[in-house]
């Protein structure tokens, strides 16, 4: 029986540019993985967790539809400290009667879900 979701999977090319994106750019702190790159952990405080795996038999996301979404508390802040870092927008905002979202690419070209959900009247 299926008990969650494990982790979520991005295939990349280059395990240094891809690490510097996650770390650099986006602030993850990096988990388990391999030195060479091979396989990279980025566990998130409230659950979840990233995987990268290099490998060159997989192509990145980017025309596949799956990805990841992250959960974010300032979407607007963060969509700005992301722009002039110079991350480049599939969608710059997506407005739903329950949430924002944002999508951006990877440095690999894999997409990133930003989501903040709206607060709910009381």
């Amino acid at each position: 029986m299926f008990k969650k979701v494990a982790f979520t999977m991005y295939p990349i090319q280059d395990a240094t540019r891809a690490r510097a994106f996650y770390e650099n750019v986006l602030g993850l702190c990096r988990g388990s993985g391999g030195e060479q790159g091979v396989w990279t952990e980025y566990d998130l405080p409230g659950g979840g967790c990233l995987a990268l795996y290099r490998t060159h038999d997989i192509k990145s996301s980017t025309e596949a539809g799956g990805c990841v979404a992250f959960e974010v508390e300032d979407l607007d802040k963060l969509n700005a400290e992301l722009r002039a870092k110079g991350v480049t927008y599939k969608v710059e905002m997506i407005d739903s009667p329950v949430c924002r979202s944002s999508i951006i690419q990877d440095s690999e070209g894999n997409p990133i879900i930003l989501h903040q959900l709206k607060k709910t009247a009381s």
